[in-house]
């Protein structure tokens, strides 16, 4: 198992940094924003990439991949009616997919409840379709790139799409293509109405990314969610890629969430319980 963790947690640190303060704490992985990079993806040049791709190894740290990939852009959107969007979105997507091999990496998470979010008078059956169709080239280039994009259920007061792991493994199942997939979240998974370790279990083999933070939006630890069942039920499930942590409540700084959030993964993955 490896330990991650996003880099937006770090505002306004120069990445170098990000990868030096995460590997002295014992990270393995960073998963980055492209936010955090800049407005798009495309302004990131081929030497960007590589020197930020070369400014992790030489920290010892390995970029997982690329997260939150269309928040904090406009005109991108997944199940819109709006066809000239779609087809702009699928472009962004296969951008997205290139970068994040570029980068070294490997996952590339789709969230971004704000864009797949159904559209007025919309209904699911379309909004299905549309996103299997924005989807498609992305996929295919992601198989070339050796890069598995993963579909993140989210909880109803984010969005109206993929609100459960299971309705996320059927989305990807339709592409029938080792380049999708999907990843489970914990924060996400509070929101269902089954447990998750059950969800975990549900999903064995069908996702290949884990997201590790709490109900109240902190990290690991910071809150009420017992990780101990959901470290016993991914080993029972076969799962041996990343938990990465995932905050979106930043008050104890980067720090402290960076340090007592892996102080905590490893104790509970150690204890065996």
């Amino acid at each position: 198992m490896k330990f991650g963790i996003c880099n937006e947690i770090y505002e306004g640190w120069k990445l170098e940094n990000v990868f030096k303060h995460a590997a002295s704490v014992g990270y393995d992985v960073v998963e980055i924003a492209p936010f955090t990079l800049a407005p798009l993806i495309t302004d990131v040049n081929t030497n960007e990439r590589q020197r930020i791709r070369e400014a992790a190894e030489r920290t010892g740290i390995s970029i997982s991949g690329l997260h939150w990939v269309l928040a904090h852009t406009t005109g991108f959107h997944l199940t819109t009616p709006d066809a000239s969007v779609r087809r702009d979105t699928s472009r962004y997507l296969v951008d997205l997919v290139n970068c994040c091999a570029d980068l070294g990496g490997s996952r590339m998470i789709v969230g971004s409840p704000k864009q797949r979010s159904l559209s007025e008078n919309q209904n699911q059956e379309q909004a299905w379709k549309n996103a299997l169709e924005v989807f498609k080239d992305a996929v295919e280039c992601a198989e070339d790139q050796d890069v598995i994009i993963c579909i993140e259920p989210l909880g109803p007061s984010e969005t109206d799409f993929i609100n459960t792991a299971e309705a996320g493994r059927r989305f990807a199942a339709e592409f029938s293509s080792k380049a999708m997939s999907v990843i489970l979240d914990v924060k996400a998974m509070c929101t269902e109405a089954i447990s998750i370790p059950q969800i975990i279990q549900e999903s064995a083999g069908q996702f290949a990314y884990f997201h590790a933070n709490d109900r109240n939006l902190k990290g690991p630890g910071f809150g009420d969610v017992d990780f101990h069942p959901i470290a016993k039920a991914l080993r029972a499930a076969g799962y041996d890629g990343t938990v990465s942590v995932e905050v979106f409540n930043f008050e104890e700084g980067p720090e402290a969430i960076a340090s007592r959030s892996i102080e905590y993964l490893q104790q509970v993955f150690r204890s065996g319980d």
